[in-house]
């Protein structure tokens, strides 16, 4: 007994002297790189402060021992290129890189820049005269040797809508597609000028997803106006079998609505950017004061890349208390954006005429993709974790670990304002790998594993690819998805697994616990507020509370459920899953799924025990 207490006493002391003794490098927005990267005299940039970090690491200074902490003042830390972290800037399990908010401070990463210099009234005449005296307009920033395009914008901190044929979400059916002629044919606008706006898009509603179409051209006959559109999404949008938009469906036509040309600028919160001239035009709220608005765009899409590879991994590397803010997604203004499912952008797809693959005999369709744009990329590394951090005003993906990442932590992080998908987790393979075989990696390191999404908020998220989801993870195994809150949301909640494959390829042992998810499938359907693809042996969705399925508005039949498993799910085991009905589907399931007590018979003391965990 006695040895035990002098041991714990050596301990605890061991452990004082490593804190005592753990180098500490300060940032302010106040500061110059040129400083020590004390309290006193604070680095300026979070570039410089890593920098150092590693020079203490390879010259094995003593300011290793107990760790490294990178303390953020108060303030806004503006990127202009993405942080590159690298595998010499990993710690070890007894000394980590803690990158962390100093004391009660709330230190912003941005990749946005203000936009200034705002006049009201405009004389375009593509602006009604009536609204022309309401409009301010500025030039957009120059970075470099150029402004700055954008597809968003933030004004005192609200997302502001892109110049739109109805309010935000408010759709119209269309008459006919027509994949052989490439068109799509809609009632006349009733509003004049389109004809010559030459950056205007359409949104498609297309079952699971959305497309985004540059148009090039509309051809009016009375009532009815055809549209045709750039390459490559025109051939993309009529080449792909799935999703393509319903015609004559159980609710009726799949619907769309037309954005970005000036002609349509008419709504308070709306604006628009012309090219080239890069002229930004805004229609203010009544709460709006122009003269003292922050009005922030984006000029960056990835604010961070954590970089390693199999051999050489980084390690060791947590972030804490941090905001993450201010990106872009450009890629629809150069491509459109047609996709397969989840927001990935197809790269070329059709349907075969003789269906089947090796691995899959009624297959009739290929696919290739591309991974969605990412605020923070993490690849090829271990031990990375974000707790009580913030991810907001992101235009895509805000958090992707995208392959080779393993014993990793998200907990206590909130997750809003994202346009695509909150955190995406594996592999979902794409370039050259076509997305309907089953990726059965000859390194399975290659895999994402072993990461824990805890206790976080995320919300409104999938708010300009609705075909996005809450969480997202693909190829994954030993994966730990338990008392998150995953809400408002335009189709799937949290979806696990990719491939539409029943072979074994190193999914497995996938845990979904005690989640809430609710307010979901707001505009998209063949949703599940908890989703599953493909074989996962020895895996488990339980004790999870699923509620407020909504009825998307545009939807052409009603299938959204509360727990979907989609083609070829196997080896889940479903229990004590709350939920107001029984409302589950299965597609092609497995024999190995089991269900065991879901729905409105589950106990109260499990409903209100999901979701997080109050600190």
């Amino acid at each position: 007994m006695k040895k035990t207490f002098i041991y714990l006493i050596f301990t605890s002391f061991l452990g004082l002297f490593s804190s005592l003794f753990a180098g500490e490098i300060y940032v302010s927005p106040y500061g110059s790189d040129k400083n020590a990267g004390t309290k006193e005299a604070p680095f300026y940039t979070l570039e410089r402060a890593i920098k150092q970090a590693r020079e203490w690491r390879r010259l094995n200074r003593p300011e290793v021992t107990g760790g490294i902490y990178i303390r953020l003042e108060d303030g806004v830390y503006i990127q202009r290129s993405s942080l590159f972290i690298r595998p010499e800037d990993s710690g070890t399990p007894d000394s980590p890189t803690v990158i962390c908010a100093a004391g009660n401070a709330h230190p912003v990463i941005s990749g946005g820049i203000a936009v200034t210099g705002w006049k009201r009234g405009c004389e375009n005449p593509e602006i009604p005269e009536g609204l022309r005296q309401k409009i301010w307009s500025a030039k957009a920033p120059v970075i470099g040797n150029r402004r700055v395009e954008t597809r968003q914008m933030w004004v005192n901190g609200d997302k502001a809508q892109r110049a739109s044929q109805f309010p935000d979400g408010v759709m119209e059916r269309m008459i006919d597609f027509n994949p052989e002629k490439q068109t799509i044919t809609i009632p006349t606008p009733q509003i004049t000028g389109l004809q010559n706006a030459g950056q205007l898009e359409m949104v498609v509603h297309q079952r699971w997803a959305i497309a985004i179409l540059r148009v090039k051209s509309i051809d009016t006959e009375g009532g009815q106006s055809v549209i045709r559109f750039h390459e490559p999404e025109s051939r993309l949008e009529f080449a792909h079998p799935w999703p393509q938009p319903v015609i004559g469906g159980e609710k009726g036509n799949s619907s769309f609505c037309l954005t970005n040309a000036l002609e349509l600028l008419d709504e308070p919160g709306e604006w628009f950017q012309e090219y080239p001239s890069g002229t930004i035009y805004y229609y203010p709220r009544t709460e709006d004061t122009m003269e003292t608005a922050e009005i922030i765009i984006p000029a960056l899409e990835t604010l961070m890349i954590v970089d390693g590879t199999l051999e050489r991994p980084v390690k060791h590397i947590r972030f804490d208390g941090i905001t993450f803010a201010h990106t872009s997604r450009m890629r629809p203004s150069y491509q459109g954006h047609v996709t397969l499912q989840g927001g990935f952008p197809l790269l070329d797809a059709y349907k075969l005429h003789e269906p089947g693959l090796p691995e899959k005999a009624e297959l009739e369709n290929q696919a290739w993709i591309a991974r969605p744009e990412t605020a923070i990329r993490v690849r090829g590394a271990g031990q990375i974790d974000f707790h009580h951090c913030m991810f907001r005003n992101l235009a895509s993906t805000g958090l992707d670990y995208e392959w080779a990442v393993t014993a990793s932590v998200v907990e206590d992080c909130q997750f809003t304002d994202i346009g695509g998908t909150a955190l995406l987790i594996g592999a979902f393979p794409d370039g050259g790998f076509e997305t309907h075989v089953p990726f059965i990696p000859s390194d399975e390191r290659v895999l994402c594993a072993d990461i824990s999404v805890r206790n976080n908020l995320i919300s409104n998220v999938t708010n300009e690819d609705w075909g996005c989801v809450g969480i997202g993870a693909g190829y994954v195994r030993d994966i730990d998805i338990s008392h998150n809150e995953v809400c408002h949301l335009n189709y799937s909640g949290i979806c696990v697994g990719w491939g539409w494959t029943s072979l074994e390829s190193g999914m497995r042992n996938n845990r979904i616990e005690a989640n809430y998810v609710h307010h979901f499938a707001r505009r998209l359907y063949d949703a599940g507020g908890l989703y599953t693809l493909s074989n996962q042996p020895g895996s488990v969705m339980r004790n999870n509370r699923i509620e407020h399925l909504m009825e998307a508005p545009y939807a052409t039949n009603d299938r959204a459920f509360y727990i979907y498993l989609d083609e070829a799910t196997d080896g889940y085991t479903m229990e004590n899953n709350w939920c107001p009905a029984e409302r589950f589907d299965s597609n092609r399931p497995g024999k190995n799924n089991v269900w065991k007590n879901n729905g409105p018979q589950v106990a109260d003391s499990i409903k209100y025990k999901a979701g997080r965990i109050k600190q």
